[in-house]
């Protein structure tokens, strides 16, 4: 599992010729850094100087904490997801019947395939959320994460939109593709604004 592996072993197998683990499993480690990222910052931006905050930043905290694990269990659902997207490729198809099978199993799989970058993209979303709420009381000292946090939630985005679209053009299933433009349509680009004027404000606020 990505979640419990090193860097390196996690690195060696992206980088391998193996259809898994892939830019699914990248992207939710985009959005876990930047959560980790968010988080960060909150920590330094506790204690007596920031008291009046402390409510806020605690509440920024706890969330980011969750939203990296939760990035994380993504990771490993994307890779499992497209490893079941596999199989189906696999399965036999020497008459009528093995082909429907195969066919019905392949549509299963690429409709859940779809659903963990769908997911990623409201947490990318959620990560820059909260730091543009962590903006404004934040310790400058640690200011420039909050955009390498927003930059990194972009990715996440970014890259998990490809990945749904990827899938969505072998779905046969109109409502199952209804759903999934329903569900994340516009979506990353949200993401993509937030972001960019996030990053703004904080290049503004370095420079003065």
């Amino acid at each position: 599992m990505i979640s419990s592996e090193t860097i390196d072993a996690y690195l060696a197998r992206l980088a391998s010729r193996e259809p898994t683990p892939g830019g699914g499993a990248a992207a939710a480690l985009h959005a876990a850094q930047g959560a980790a990222l968010v988080a960060m910052v909150a920590r330094y931006t506790t204690g007596v100087k920031y008291e009046q905050h402390d409510e806020l930043v605690r509440r920024i905290i706890s969330a980011a904490d969750g939203l990296v694990a939760e990035a994380l269990r993504l990771a490993d659902a994307d890779e499992q997801a497209f490893q079941g997207v596999m199989k189906s490729y696999k399965l036999p198809s020497g008459t009528e019947e093995l082909k429907a099978a195969r066919t019905a199993s392949l549509q299963e799989a690429l409709i859940l395939a779809a659903q963990t970058p769908a997911q990623l993209i409201g947490l990318a979303s959620t990560v820059v959320e909260l730091a543009t709420e962590l903006f404004e009381v934040a310790n400058t000292t640690v200011i420039s994460d909050i955009a390498a946090a927003a930059d990194a939630a972009r990715a996440a985005a970014t890259t998990a939109r490809v990945n749904i679209d990827i899938n969505v053009v072998a779905i046969k299933d109109a409502a199952a593709r209804s759903r999934l433009a329903d569900q994340t349509d516009g979506l990353e680009e949200k993401v993509v604004l937030a972001a960019d004027a996030l990053v703004r404000r904080v290049r503004n606020r370095i420079l003065g």
